[in-house]
């Protein structure tokens, strides 16, 4: 399973509720809005990093530039879109709308 988390954890809590549910080892890609929770210091920066203690985190990289996000958490790999696609191919896509 590839959970996938698009909206900002600046006004939701879908990335949370995402942790607490993803089963360990399990990848959790962040796209569109969800990247935000990639930046460094951000409000999860602490949750993303005990999170990455059990799960392989994607960031997309287009999305991280369209939003002008440049200090990531160190671990969080960034991909592009053939990476994206690599995922989708290798795993069944658990959207967290």
């Amino acid at each position: 399973m590839l959970y996938t988390v698009n909206k900002s954890p600046l006004t939701t809590r879908n990335l949370e509720t995402c942790l607490a549910i993803a089963p360990e080892g399990k990848p959790i890609l962040l796209y569109e809005d969800g990247v935000y929770a990639a930046t460094d210091g951000g409000r999860l920066s602490k949750k993303i990093k005990e999170a990455l203690e059990q799960h392989p985190i994607y960031a997309l990289e287009a999305d991280l530039e369209a939003r002008g996000i440049q200090r990531i958490i160190e671990g969080i790999q960034v991909i592009d879109y053939d990476g994206f696609v690599g995922l989708v191919e290798e795993h069944n896509v658990v959207p967290w709308i």
